[in-house]
């Protein structure tokens, strides 16, 4: 992880990056496990409480990459949302949608309760990495429940409130906080959903959801956008040649205005990306 941003940081001199949170997938909370079939079997779950190590151990990984900084930029923590955390606990990763549909027929105040008590965490987690090691804000990844049961009033009711729990604690902890709206590897997501999470910067989607960035910009009060590239292999960034990636670049801009514009992916750009495109961006972008 150390290396992997000292290396990132050094080729693409950015004038601010989000930390990833690798190695901390997996919320260590020994009431949850793979299999679970009830879930009133977790009625009585405990939060893990804000000294965990594996909260602790983030505020130290964010204070080693900052220090390895060549200079003072921008730094974004990557916080996933609580519903994210127990799916993969409960499932697989990118997968386990139909199990938080099965487990909200079950009895859907117990799984509020349940992600509510991992909100609490992550909540913590939030303001701990920004008021003592020192990262500006989070990028919080939410996405919509991949199963047609859980409509978006039942999200509202059950799974919104821990999301906006972390949201809070880190506006309330000072940070400038980002709010991804995941579309990885083509998931839906009703945005509307999600317009009054009380983000600085909003990235979603915007081929898959059909959403531009100056639409999305309207929906979202005129707050600062982010992305505008499809992320995968089979788009333009990945694959495109330079001459049309700087007109495609030189395209938003024109499109979204300059102000309160971060040009950038739908998600995570491919393992082998050519960093350099980014580069192509950037300079089209301030011509």
């Amino acid at each position: 992880n150390l290396n992997g941003h000292k290396n990132f940081l050094h080729k693409v001199k950015p004038d601010f990056v989000k930390l990833m949170s690798d190695g901390y997938f997996a919320y260590p909370n020994p009431a949850i496990h793979k299999g679970l079939e009830n879930i009133s079997d977790l009625a009585g779950i405990e939060p893990l409480g804000a000294d965990h190590p594996w909260i602790t151990e983030q505020v130290e990984l964010v204070k080693k990459i900052r220090a390895g900084f060549e200079e003072d930029i921008v730094a974004i923590y990557n916080i996933f949302a609580p519903v994210t955390y127990f799916k993969w606990l409960v499932g697989e990763v990118s997968g386990g949608d139909d199990l938080i549909a099965n487990f909200i027929d079950q009895d859907a105040a117990t799984l509020k309760k349940v992600l509510d008590t991992i909100g609490q965490d992550i909540a913590s987690l939030s303001q701990r990495i920004i008021k003592e090691a020192g990262a500006d804000g989070i990028y919080l990844s939410v996405q919509s429940i991949q199963d047609a049961r859980v409509s978006q009033e039942i999200y509202k009711q059950v799974i919104a409130p821990s999301e906006l729990h972390v949201l809070g604690a880190a506006n309330e902890a000072g940070g400038v906080n980002i709010l991804h709206i995941c579309g990885f590897e083509g998931a839906s997501n009703e945005v509307e959903l999600f317009k009054g999470y009380p983000a600085q910067v909003i990235n979603w989607a915007t081929h898959h959801e059909g959403l531009s960035l100056a639409a999305g910009r309207k929906l979202f009060g005129d707050r600062a956008v982010l992305g505008g590239f499809v992320d995968g292999k089979k788009g333009l960034l990945y694959q495109g040649e330079r001459e049309a990636i700087e007109q495609e670049t030189r395209r938003l801009v024109a499109e979204a205005g300059s102000r309160g514009l971060i040009l950038g992916a739908d998600c995570t750009v491919p393992d082998d990306f050519q960093l350099e495109r980014l580069d192509w961006v950037r300079q089209a972008a301030v011509l």
